[in-house]
């Protein structure tokens, strides 16, 4: 229970303010009443901010330079068809939430007033928008001002007795709406008679009843899509407002629903409280769009979805609630290759009563498949089925695609007729969206960015909106913007705020002379010691370089020295702000997306030789036999005497005739790091691999030249090991320091379920034994897998045994008891990233939190709040994960572009078999890729799949088994995927 009252307003602070209290009275549980009166100063000083007025100019705030800060609002604000002397734009929350995408495009929606009311509204209503057009807000350009309606004294609106929120909100905006336009017109009457030209302040609302009160009182005001067709390009923008609202205003009569209902919250809650629904991530097979999963606690397996009908509009992200069905619907997972766009290729994008909800073909595809697998034993047994009954969080995002050419109806690149057209996503995992644009004939043979608005219980498919063309298909600038949009990295350039953060000296800043110098207070001077980098070809942004000597009592001193970013990025600075939003470097084929600014990452606190630079130094004391004797952790300065690559290194390690201290230095590095790795080995740490391949490009054009493997040379591991010792050692300080709040990085040990099948399959193909009980067990028995024909056999095996693990993350100590710090793949009870700070946030804030727990500095208050820390590892989790997604599509469009026109045969290895198909994985190149049974010969020849021997048997005029980890040769092509508009490596069998 509610209601407020205002007290009679007292004038203080010269007039400028008054004080209004509103009295809120609620219930306690005990059922007594609490008076709450909170106190609010509205004010006549908060200015308007439109260079026309000069009044407000006489109040207009003053920055931390003593200057008036500039106006936002221009003085010849641009005009359209309704209004020819010009507008200022009042948006409320309901444009911003439906035309967001309209509002962030450059060449128009310029001078908009973004009312207080209207910010909180968004706010609460979706995060991801609010944090758009706070941007907006600081993009100069565009001229978005805030104004704090709610606290001028003209503008505030109290809630009357029985008047809900949103109404009292949406008076609140017309009173705005009508004060800017009479305040305005008084501005422009105090200027010259010379000008008259008075542009109007419009509201721009898609609700009926609040645009249907602003005309009764006078108000100017429009739709989104009334004012946008008022524009130049009116057309082409009118694709960009979410379907959403029109398709609910088009629609009429009662519509064919084919989804079930969601369960209401409250219903769901008392679900999972008791059990009988769980909460899960939901995934899409990228083989099979009509299998889905959520991995839930309550169950070894994820919980299978099957069909279009059990996903219920789920889309692969959403967080939602399922329900178990009963045991007698219980399926196994298929084993059929299933493809929407093979399928479903004909559907009507304008379709949509009547429709089936899974078209026959899906249903017959599905139920031959249970029924044939339902056939096997061990590997058709079912397993726990469900439904999704709600969503709890939508992960819906920008998509980028391109237009199916069947769905459309008029190729014209002129006319501007309204048309419903299919998206068709790059994420095979992702349905196809329906689309209304005006310009299908000029975006066919592009790729498109676009967004998901709504999807009901009465269509088949999602629905959405338009927002902007890349670029044609295939082209280099739109498939690299493609993946960075795909992936959510963060690639615009750094905002001027960022860079008013760097050092003024720029290029010119240099270590001080003097150790005097209140830089150098707290720094060890270790200009002496020989250190040096060791790192890829070509690298310029070096985080790390090491050092060894031996010590007079026989044993060493070995320095990793990392370079000092905290010293230049202070936190809650702007540069902070972004660094910590960007998360991570990363590194395409042809570029990089860098966290900090280039004199930053490759000049200020890069360790390039010859150069005095700030660092941060962990000091050990190791015995021959690679015993930690003590670690020491300090701030430092050091001249790095060389920049190796890893092949250089090499070589001068290699050089007996070398005989110099830095040499030596680096061949005691050596000799150590094969101890310490052969300690972790014995601990039980995993030796895995991953397909890796290098790109060589064209040096002008970038253009790819050629794909190798990577060779990794034992200085690769020579770094890799100390990396891995400084970032352990540096989690027990910061851990034992802030035992509550040390930022680490935790790998769980895998479900036993997980490896079921890869030991399944080397079991029955091999007679191999595949133990999981620790890690140590898993290394050693992979040590195991080996074929004395076939050397690639145990990297293959890594690979899929890599494909089993969990993925490693960051998290805040405080959220996890110590046995769950412990890093599976590494053995290690407790680790962090320390290591690189150029490229990683994480490392970042580990700097911070190891600098304060050696008393150099204190502690800032954010990296004391567990809250706070968990947000920012829930951030770098995913953006790492993403920065490393983003990296393999490069390579894989690259690998694509080198191959193009190619006929190259190779071998390959079969690595996954399906009732009507397999994948096979080509070691060279660092490619898998599906052949279909269709591909094998036409018509489709029939096959006989044999789940527990892991063999499918080709009939007719192919006539031969494929096995599991069979030797195949292949021929290898390419082609443009026509379901994603993508150029893939093409692997037919020879």
């Amino acid at each position: 229970m509610e209601y407020f009252s205002l007290k009679r307003s007292t004038a203080i602070d010269g007039g400028n303010a008054n004080l209004s209290s509103k009295v809120y009275v609620r219930s306690t549980k005990s059922g007594k009443v609490q008076k709450i009166v909170r106190e609010m100063y509205l004010r006549q000083d908060i200015p308007c901010s439109s260079n026309l007025c000069r009044a407000c100019l006489q109040i207009a705030p003053i920055d931390y330079s003593k200057k008036a800060v500039p106006f936002v609002l221009s003085d010849t604000p641009a005009g359209s068809k309704h209004f020819l002397n010009g507008q200022y734009l009042v948006p409320d929350t309901n444009a911003f939430l439906t035309g967001m995408d309209l509002f962030e495009v450059e060449t128009a929606f310029h001078d908009v007033i973004v009312l207080q009311t209207v910010l909180e509204e968004v706010k609460n209503r979706s995060l991801p928008l609010y944090h758009r057009l706070i941007a907006l807000t600081k993009n100069e350009g565009k001229r978005f001002y805030v104004f704090f309606n709610e606290f001028r004294q003209e503008t505030h609106v109290q809630r009357n007795a029985g008047e809900t929120i949103n109404d009292r909100n949406d008076r609140a905006v017309r009173k705005a709406v009508q004060w800017y336009n009479q305040h305005i017109a008084e501005a422009q009457a105090a200027r010259s008679k010379k000008s008259q030209r008075i542009p109007s302040v419009v509201m721009i609302s898609d609700d009926r009843d609040n645009l249907r009160k602003a005309k009764a009182d006078g108000i100017p005001a429009l739709t989104l899509s009334d004012f946008v067709s008022g524009l130049e390009n009116g057309n082409d923008l009118l694709d960009m407002i979410s379907a959403a609202q029109e398709r609910r205003e088009v629609r009429t009569g009662k519509p064919e629903v084919f989804y079930p209902e969601y369960f209401t919250m409250s219903r769901m809650m008392t679900g999972l409280k008791a059990g009988a629904m769980h909460q899960g991530i939901f995934n899409v097979s990228p083989y099979n769009y009509l299998e889905g999963s959520v991995h839930v606690p309550a169950f070894d397996r994820s919980l299978l979805i099957l069909g279009r009908e059990n996903g219920n509009r789920a889309v692969s992200g959403d967080v939602v609630v399922v329900e178990i069905l009963p045991k007698d619907q219980w399926k196994a997972p298929p084993t059929k290759i299933i493809e929407e766009e093979s399928l479903n290729k004909n559907d009507n994008p304008e379709a949509e009563d009547g429709e089936n909800v899974s078209s026959e073909r899906e249903r017959r595809a599905l139920q031959e498949e249970v029924k044939r697998v339902h056939g096997q034993s061990t590997e058709g047994r079912p397993q726990p089925t469900a439904r999704v009954v709600g969503i709890i969080k939508r992960n819906w995002r920008q998509y980028v695609g391109h237009i199916d050419r069947d769905s459309v109806r008029s190729t014209s690149k002129t006319s501007r007729q309204q048309q419903v057209v299919f998206l068709v996503p790059m994420d095979k995992r992702i349905p196809k969206i329906r689309l209304r644009t005006r310009q299908a004939g000029e975006l066919l043979g592009q790729r498109v960015l676009a967004t998901i608005d709504s999807w009901e219980r009465d269509s088949r498919y999602p629905f959405g909106h338009f927002v902007r063309s890349l670029g044609e298909l295939e082209s280099k600038e739109a498939e690299t913007e493609a993946l960075l949009l795909e992936w959510d990295v963060q690639y615009r350039p750094f905002p001027k705020t960022v860079l008013d953060c760097l050092p003024a000296e720029g290029h010119d800043w240099k270590v001080p002379a003097s150790l005097d110098d209140p830089g150098w207070r707290g720094r060890k001077d270790l200009r002496d010691l020989l250190v040096c980098s060791i790192d890829p070809p070509g690298c310029v942004d070096i985080d790390d370089a090491l050092h060894a000597r031996q010590l007079t009592n026989g044993n060493f001193e070995v320095g990793v020295h990392i370079a000092d970013v905290s010293h230049f990025v202070k936190p809650n600075n702007a540069m902070d702000k972004e660094a910590s939003q960007r998360g991570t470097t990363v590194y395409l084929v042809d570029k990089r997306i860098d966290m900090l600014p280039m004199l930053l990452g490759t000049d200020l606190c890069s360790l390039k030789p010859y150069i005095e630079r700030y660092a941060f130094s962990v000091l050990w004391e190791i015995t021959p036999d690679a015993d930690l004797v003590s670690a020491n952790f300090t701030k430092s300065v050091i001249r790095s005497r060389e920049a190796f690559s890893y092949e250089q290194a090499q070589i001068r390690i290699d050089d007996n005739s070398r005989q110099d201290d830095l040499t030596n230095g680096m061949r005691v590095l050596m000799m150590l790091s094969k101890k310490l790795r052969q300690k972790r080995m014995d601990a039980g740490a995993l030796n895995l691999a991953s397909p890796e391949v290098k790109v060589q490009t064209e040096s002008e054009t970038s253009d790819p030249v050629d794909v190798q493997t990577k060779k990794l040379l034992d200085t690769n591991s020579l770094v890799e090991e100390f990396m891995l010792l400084a970032n352990i050692s540096v989690a027990r300080k910061n851990y034992q320091a802030f035992p509550q709040t040390a930022l680490l990085r935790r790998h769980a040990a895998p479900p036993k379920t997980n490896f079921e099948e890869l030991s399944s399959q080397l079991k029955v193909k091999k007679g191999l034994e595949l133990r999981t009980e620790s890690s140590k067990s898993l290394a050693d028995s992979l040590d195991l897998c080996t074929d004395p024909n076939e050397p690639f056999f145990n990297t293959l095996v890594r690979i899929m045994a890599t494909r089993c693990m969990m993925s490693a993350e960051y998290f805040c100590s405080g959220t996890q008891a110590y046995p769950e710090f412990r890093h599976y793949g590494l053995a290690s009870e407790i680790y962090t990233h320390f290591t690189s700070p150029i490229r990683r946030y994480a490392d970042l804030e580990a700097h911070r939190q190891l600098a304060a727990a050696i008393d150099y500095e204190t502690l800032d208050p954010s990296l004391h709040s567990k809250a706070k820390l968990e947000g920012v590892c829930k951030n770098i989790n995913v953006r790492h994960r993403n920065a490393q997604m983003a990296g393999r599509a490069s390579i894989e469009y690259y690998v694509g572009q080198a191959l193009k026109g190619k006929n190259i045969i190779e071998e390959g290895f079969v690595m996954r078999i399906f009732s009507n198909g397999f994948v096979v994985f080509v070691p060279r190149f660092g490619i898998e890729s599906l052949i279909r049974l269709r591909d094998l010969a036409s018509p489709e020849p029939e096959a006989e799949f044999d789940a527990e021997e892991y063999v499918l048997r080709v009939k007719g005029s192919v006539g031969r088994e494929i096995e599991l980890f069979e030797k195949v040769r292949v021929k290898i092509t390419d082609e443009k995927e026509e379901s994603t508009g993508k150029r893939k490596v093409r692997i037919s069998m020879v």
